[in-house]
């Protein structure tokens, strides 16, 4: 499956549009992390443990949305987008979505 935040691939064309994919996933944050997260934001510096956990939740709705865009035919997607929202206190949604193609190569 190829993906981009671009409208087009440089090397393939769009023979056809199969309409919007998307995936999502909803995670809460872990007590454990947030006592980690809080000891590191007193004398700074990268919070791997949040760095984690959002690359994971990242990866999950990728997925997710590649396997929608597989269901349908699609051997692409442009014009990926993420976004995030809260939940509620301690947990957000990674959104993801595409417009999910067919390509052939040029």
């Amino acid at each position: 499956m190829l993906i981009t935040t671009q409208d087009t691939f440089a090397d393939y064309e769009i023979v056809e549009t199969l309409g919007l994919v998307r995936g999502n996933t909803v995670r809460a944050r872990h007590v454990g992390n947030d006592i980690m997260a809080s000891l590191r934001n007193l004398v700074g510096g990268e919070i791997t443990e949040y760095t984690k956990l959002i690359a994971e939740s990242r990866e999950q709705a990728i997925d997710r949305m590649c396997q929608r865009a597989r269901e349908i035919g699609a051997d692409g997607i442009v014009a990926v987008r993420f976004t995030t929202s809260g939940i509620m206190q301690a947990a957000s949604e990674l959104f993801v979505y595409g417009t999910a193609v067919r390509l052939r190569q040029r």
